[in-house]
């Protein structure tokens, strides 16, 4: 069988980072094993759902490189949870259930002040068929829960936490379809992962109970369930993920000039054993992706070293990686002189800015700008001509260190600090750099 993983979000918001590790390392899985990534939309949820939410979700995969092999639709299923749900009904796994919200609310209050766990009672198990059909009569309209077997314990061997169990008997039977006959996320989740032939589910650890539940909802269809691998969740600089970082989608990234290959290099190996490294392509993580590198603790999410990566990743990317997003009349000369200096893209828009100019006249040593002026005219234009530049100064005036260079480089770009000056010295040209000199 081919290993098949999914990313399942809901089209109720937009990806954030948590989000994006996990279809992160489904899609890494998968493509290591040379097997299927689904991308399925949880849809069922029509007043939150949006259009516009979905398609984001696309466009962020996409920009991410995160291509899926097949989409699907979750409110184009109903049909087959209907059917699903009434073969459950009809083995007795699946029983209706008529207390009220504020019924289920006051049993718990109860349990708790006796110091029991809160876990439903199973009354509606004790209404006879009658009962029933006078509460539905009478217009009583259930919601339905799955019967769970509390007999012994669940276990399964998890990927990345080993040795996993729930105890069923520690647990409400779970509701999986509402009273208005929309179904919560439990059971159409099986449903797809049974018909679409995933092998494999992996997810955060807040799912680990939910895993125990699902395993006998496959074992009550008749199916064998997938391996699972929980993953530790994300936490900011500040313990917790932040509010910010945990609703912030893939434009708040985008915006910040941050490389789609660098958020892919960092969540790769969040969690993990593994140091980051500033990878250009998304090949080298999908060959050292292994969940037996992954730990127990907390993977904590830190934009600051992003921002660095970034950085990393900018300064090993050729010309023609970048090409397309550069300023016009940037060439790849000018991006081997900026590239060095820059922590995002958008700063190659600025130095080339200050490359083309005006830039704000310096105001002091006016009398060595132009000593600097007249020498530089006189000197033959070519790769050495900053180098040839400076030491004629240098000998001319007894000048040197900060005091030689700065001015210069405060004259010629209306900065303290930069790309080196002997290539942005060729990239400004012989007249603009004549003009800012004399400027002065």
């Amino acid at each position: 069988m081919t290993l098949t993983t999914r990313f399942a979000p809901s089209p109720t918001g937009y990806l954030h980072v948590g989000n994006v590790r996990t279809a992160l390392h489904n899609w890494l899985f998968a493509r290591k094993h040379g097997g299927r990534f689904l991308l399925r939309l949880d849809d069922t949820d029509t007043e939150r759902s949006r259009a516009e939410y979905a398609d984001a979700i696309r466009a962020d995969l996409a920009w991410l490189g995160l291509v899926p092999d097949a989409e699907y639709r979750q409110s184009d299923r109903l049909g087959r949870y209907d059917e699903q749900f009434a073969a459950l009904v009809a083995a007795g796994r699946v029983y209706p259930c008529f207390e009220t919200a504020e019924e289920l609310e006051v049993r718990r209050k109860i349990q708790l002040s006796r110091g029991r766990p809160p876990v439903y009672d199973r009354a509606a198990l004790k209404l006879t068929p009658d009962e029933i059909a006078a509460k539905q009569a009478a217009g009583a309209r259930p919601h339905w829960r799955f019967r769970l077997d509390t007999d012994a314990p669940v276990r399964w061997h998890d990927l990345i936490r080993g040795e996993s169990h729930i105890d069923p008997a520690s647990l409400s039977d779970p509701v999986v379809r509402r009273a208005d006959g929309s179904y919560l996320y439990m059971l159409p989740s099986v449903i797809d992962d049974i018909d679409m032939a995933v092998t494999h589910v992996i997810r955060g650890e807040d799912h680990v109970t939910n895993s125990g539940v699902q395993i006998q909802m496959f074992e009550a269809l008749g199916a064998k369930p997938p391996a699972f691998a929980h993953e530790a969740l994300i936490t900011g600089t500040e313990g917790a993920l932040s509010k910010r970082l945990g609703s912030a989608g893939m434009a708040h990234f985008r915006e910040a000039g941050i490389e789609p290959v660098a958020i892919a290099a960092l969540l790769a190996r969040l969690g993990t054993s593994d140091s980051v490294e500033p990878v250009t392509r998304l090949d080298p993580l999908v060959a050292h992706f292994d969940f037996a590198h992954f730990g127990r603790a907390a993977a904590r999410f830190d934009e600051a070293e992003l921002r660095q990566l970034n950085a990393r990743i900018l300064h090993q990317l050729g010309f023609d990686a970048v090409a397309d997003r550069l300023p016009p009349g940037m060439d790849a000369a000018a991006w081997e002189v900026l590239r060095p200096n820059l922590e995002t893209l958008a700063d190659a828009a600025d130095w080339w800015n200050v490359v083309e100019g005006p830039v704000p006249p310096s105001a002091e040593d006016a009398d060595y700008l132009a000593r600097a002026a007249d020498t530089l005219e006189a000197l033959p234009w070519d790769e050495g001509v900053w180098s040839a530049l400076t030491g004629a100064l240098k000998a001319a005036t007894e000048r040197k260190g900060k005091a030689l260079f700065l001015p210069l480089r405060r004259a010629l770009t209306g900065r303290d600090h930069g790309p080196e000056m002997a290539g942005l010295l060729l990239l400004i040209g012989r007249d603009r750099a004549l003009e800012r000199l004399r400027a002065a």
